[in-house]
Order: structure tokens, then C-alpha cells, then sequence
């Protein structure tokens, strides 16, 4: 299903960003190859995905994507076992790094959830 939002957007771990920038592309959690595709959200899904699946988790860099740069490799799919509404932006096939909009380091604040950048709501 075709549905665009202007940008995406995945958590990745400080070193496995580093490791993809020096490869040239991001290959994905153990997560994202256990289940077939990179995992991304929507400016609007961001925060929910992050509570429940790396709160707590540091060192990690909010990687953010332009969605149409993706092509056909982007599929919007709902969350696996339907356990949240809505569509996911799913990307099958490795990231290449030089379509990657930004990648910031994401803090943590002292209540274990993460402190994302004004423009995310």
C-alpha cells in the first residue's frame, strides 16, 4: 500500500550507525534481520515505538529518512500480530547511508524515555 509521509524514521545503536556509515549502508538490527525488514516510524509513531521497544536503551542515533528517496523498497504494513494501529513504514533492503536526511544522537532523559527534537510531536 502506497502511503507517504514526508519523513521516517529508525533508532539505531551508536556503534551499528558508525559501522554503516563506514560500509556505506545499514543493514539492520538483529531485529530488523530476524524479521525481513528495517523497522521504521512515522514522525507520529516515534514516540510510541520508542517507549515500548527501547526505552532506556542509550547511545542510540535517531536516523531520519525521506521516504520518497526509498522507492518500492518501502512498504507500509501494520505492526506485526497487529498489536498497534495503523500503518508501518517498512523498509526491505539495506539503508544506503547517502540517502539518510540526518542521524543525531538520541538522549535519554532521567525518566527512561527518550528526548527527541522539537519538530517530532
Amino acid at each position: 500500500m502506497a502511503r507517504m509521509e514526508p519523513f521516517i524514521y529508525t533508532m539505531v545503536h551508536g556503534t551499528d550507525w558508525a559501522e554503516a556509515v563506514a560500509a556505506g549502508a545499514y543493514a539492520g538490527s538483529a531485529d530488523d534481520r530476524h524479521d525481513g525488514f528495517l523497522h521504521f516510524s512515522t514522525a507520529a509513531q516515534l514516540r510510541a515505538s520508542a517507549a515500548k521497544h527501547r526505552k532506556g536503551q542509550e547511545g542510540l542515533v535517531l536516523v531520519k529518512v525521506e521516504s520518497a528517496r526509498l522507492g518500492d523498497a518501502l512498504v507500509w504494513e501494520p505492526a506485526k500480530g497487529g498489536s498497534r494501529p495503523g500503518l508501518f513504514p517498512h523498509l526491505y533492503g539495506r539503508l544506503p547511508v547517502a540517502l539518510v536526511t540526518s542521524a543525531e544522537p538520541l538522549p535519554l532523559g532521567a525518566d527512561g524515555l527518550h528526548l527527541f527534537p522539537a519538530d517530532i510531536p
